[in-house]
């Protein structure tokens, strides 16, 4: 469902000259299944995400999502994705319900179709106590609930999730994480992106490990842990990048 292919990314006239952020990155995320992108802040996951999802024009290489090239197709592309961070904005002055039914409509949804569409989505994440609160005067744990109802109104295969719970506090995360899991539960193809080994031990079905904008390793946990010898996770990734375990 989702094929990145030597994935480059390289900005120019950056405070510190000429950043190489993706440097040939490639993987295959399946139907069903979560891969974690797994690094260090700074790593890359962010910006090979975003080029997945037509966020960023890739320097070079390409992805495949859902049988469509992301650079000749890149509006078909976002009809298949949903998109999710931890640092996601919403219009303060509107409500959860028009902020949610805009996207829709951005989507082709429209009339009795997008009704019900919105109705079944707050009712699954259970928004209807604060449909018609503004956003700005949503708590955080609301504010991310809207979030999540905007980027799967409009039923996308493939979701991709960039660090959504940076900053959220527990019940809140623990919300998201069990969104993951039914996105994975409902036959989606999922990518996560994180740095929270505790996140990756529950959700992931198989791992790339991002350094320096490169995949050093790929496989499940238990995969990796053999390849390493190592049982904890944090000690298993960091022989993978090359860091001292002391």
């Amino acid at each position: 469902m989702i094929e990145a292919r030597q994935l480059v990314k390289v900005f120019h006239g950056h405070k510190r000259g000429t950043v190489r952020a993706v440097d040939g990155v490639s993987f295959i995320a399946r139907p069903g299944r979560i891969l974690g992108l797994l690094g260090a802040n700074g790593a890359g996951k962010t910006t090979t995400l975003r080029m997945i999802a037509t966020l960023l024009t890739p320097t070079a290489g390409t992805a495949i999502v859902a049988g469509h090239d992301v650079q000749e197709e890149p509006q078909i592309v976002r009809e298949k994705i949903g998109f999710l961070t931890g640092s996601t904005a919403l219009y303060g002055r509107l409500t959860a319900r028009e902020m949610v039914e805009y996207f829709g409509r951005l989507h082709g949804l429209d009339g009795s179709r997008l009704d019900a569409r919105l109705n079944e989505v707050f009712s699954e994440l259970e928004m209807e106590s604060f449909a018609d609160g503004r956003c700005d005067k949503l708590s955080t744990g609301q504010k991310q609930r809207v979030s999540i109802a905007r980027a799967i109104v409009h039923r996308p295969e493939v979701m991709i999730f960039d660090e959504p719970t940076t900053g959220l506090d527990v019940m809140t995360s623990r919300t998201i994480m069990r969104f993951i899991e039914k996105c994975r539960a409902e036959g989606r193809t999922v990518v996560f992106s994180t740095h929270i080994m505790s996140e990756v031990e529950r959700l992931c079905d198989e791992i790339a490990v991002v350094h320096e904008g490169r995949v050093v390793a790929s496989g499940t946990v238990d995969e990796l842990r053999a390849r390493t010898g190592l049982s904890a996770l944090e000690s298993v990734f960091l022989q993978l990048v090359g860091e001292s375990l002391t």
